[in-house]
């Protein structure tokens, strides 16, 4: 693992920020949601239309309305996370319900221009679902989650005073560290040195049991507004403005034991609970073609802005320790450091830009969709991860307040890349009954070779439609692999969990034209 000396050097230095690498993922790397019949068909929908899903993928296929819908998605997800920490293998389960593209598209062609067809729609969706549960722990002789609160506080510059004062800088981490002993300052040689307590342990070749909790709740909601242009049924133009609305809060707890039989050697045990929430609105555009240059095929290309973030972050920490030599126990909140008070942090964010480019193949493509038989259909996407970027929104920023998002940004440029994603769908009808099967791929968006992430979807459906209503059931099985850093430190290789997990996601459609 690469060391992140330009952003740990900085990373937590004042009160105000607690933006950390992985935000750039969280709010960029998930599948694609839609409706069920989209994630049937693995959730392509960049060149086939004819679904409100268009809006968000490729909004002109938009274009291919000419009646009035409305649409209803609830959803069920099913979640097993499998976690793989120190060689020590742990799991735990967590569903959630969930809703994909649900909203009104309205298709009309002008009387004075018959061979011109537009829509509009208004739609929202649950792009992102966060209700999730991690739990891992083992056995580590190698480091200490104590060991990033001494690094900090030895890099930071500011006195025992400055980090224990009632306006700290250093308001959840070193601060409460200081106050409970986690760390303090021994005379290493003649020279006065910052130490964790759990060092003590490393020191004498022994090892920590560190156990990691985390439950996270909260989505991404998207309402957005479309708009498409058909000419002749031969050329789609289409955009539709997003505003994503972001809700996400974790409680994390992580705690550290000593598991020699040495009840001697100054650290016992501690626990760190870490409560955050961020509230966000954001804006984005989608552009997109369709060209259809013979009636059974269909090519699209669309492109999605990087969405823009006004994000703010609110945070509560407590640290509780127990030491052996002097015996004693500690705890404190950090609000004791911030005038009482969570903490807040206000900035901005901007996520990676998307280009998409599409393909469908229609059987007995004719305008009357009753007739047609089947269609295949894939996409390819590009997501610019190493794109995403971090700022301040204060109106007068301090220069080390600059320096912090520069260093930020420089992690995330270096440790994502950009990467493809691959989506393969198709259907085949029987009269008033569709049966559907997709497939999609989303690759590892990590620079580092030794970090494997990935998303692979299966999905299945079946749909009704007779006389104007409507009626889809899909099944999809996720296979996700990523990793958690339960802490960092800029001297070493970070340790870290690596993560399996399964979901399914039970999702059906309800709808009819008027």
């Amino acid at each position: 693992m690469k060391k992140y000396l330009p952003l740990f050097t900085l990373l937590l230095s004042t009160l105000t920020r607690a933006q950390v690498p992985e935000d750039a993922l969280r709010y960029s790397f998930y599948p694609q949601n839609g409706t069920a019949r989209n994630l049937a068909i693995g959730g392509a929908m960049g060149s086939l239309g004819g679904d409100i899903t268009a809006a968000y993928v490729n909004p002109a296929g938009l274009g291919f309305y000419k009646t009035n819908e409305f649409v209803l998605t609830p959803g069920f997800n099913l979640n097993s996370n499998k976690a793989n920490y120190r060689d020590n293998t742990s799991q735990n389960n967590a569903n959630s319900l969930s809703f994909g593209a649900s909203g009104v598209v309205m298709g009309f062609s002008p009387r004075y221009k018959p061979t011109l067809n537009m829509a509009f729609s208004f739609t929202i969706t649950q792009t992102a679902n966060f209700n999730n549960k991690m739990h891992y722990s083992g056995l580590n002789n190698y480091s200490s989650f104590s060991e990033q609160f001494a690094e900090e506080f030895a890099r930071s510059g500011f006195s025992i005073n400055d980090a224990l004062s009632y306006n700290s800088p250093l308001p959840y981490t070193a601060a409460p560290a200081l106050y409970t002993y986690l760390i303090d300052t021994v005379k290493v040689n003649g020279t006065y040195q910052i130490k964790a307590a759990p060092e003590y342990i490393l020191d004498a070749g022994q090892a920590l049991f560190q156990e990691m909790d985390k439950t996270t709740t909260g989505g991404i909601t998207e309402p957005a507004l479309g708009f498409a242009w058909n000419r002749n049924d031969k050329l789609y133009l289409g955009a539709s403005l997003g505003v994503p609305l972001v809700n996400y809060t974790s409680n994390t707890v992580f705690s550290e034991h000593d598991t020699s039989s040495n009840s001697n050697n100054h650290f016992k045990s501690f626990s760190y609970t870490d409560n955050f929430t961020t509230l966000g609105v954001g804006i984005n555009l989608k552009l997109g073609i369709i060209y259809r240059p013979v009636d059974y095929i269909r090519i699209g290309l669309a492109i999605h802005t990087p969405t823009y973030y006004s994000m703010t972050d609110t945070r509560q920490t407590t640290l509780a320790t127990q030491l052996e030599n002097p015996v004693g126990g500690f705890s404190v909140s950090s609000n004791t450091f911030t005038n009482d008070v969570p903490g807040q942090a206000n900035y901005g964010q901007l996520t990676p830009f998307k280009a998409l480019l599409s393909a469908s193949y229609v059987f007995r493509e004719v305008e009357d969709v009753k007739k047609q038989r089947a269609f295949l259909t894939a996409d390819v996407e590009y997501v610019q991860y190493k794109g995403s970027r971090f700022n301040t929104e204060e109106k007068s920023p301090t220069a080390v307040n600059t320096a912090y998002y520069s260093s930020l940004n420089q992690v995330v440029a270096a440790d994502y890349k950009g990467n493809f994603n691959f989506r393969l769908g198709g259907e085949l009808k029987f009269n008033v009954i569709m049966a559907r099967l997709g497939f999609a791929y989303y690759s590892n968006p990590y620079t580092d070779a030794a970090i494997k992430a990935s998303r692979m979807l299966l999905s299945g459906g079946l749909g009704y439609r007779n006389k104007g209503v409507f009626v889809d059931l899909t099944y999809v099985y996720s296979g996700n692999k990523d990793v958690s850093f339960p802490y960092r430190l800029s001297d070493r290789a970070n340790t870290y969990a690596t993560l399996n997990q399964t979901r399914g996601n039970i999702q059906a459609t309800v709808g009819f034209k008027f």
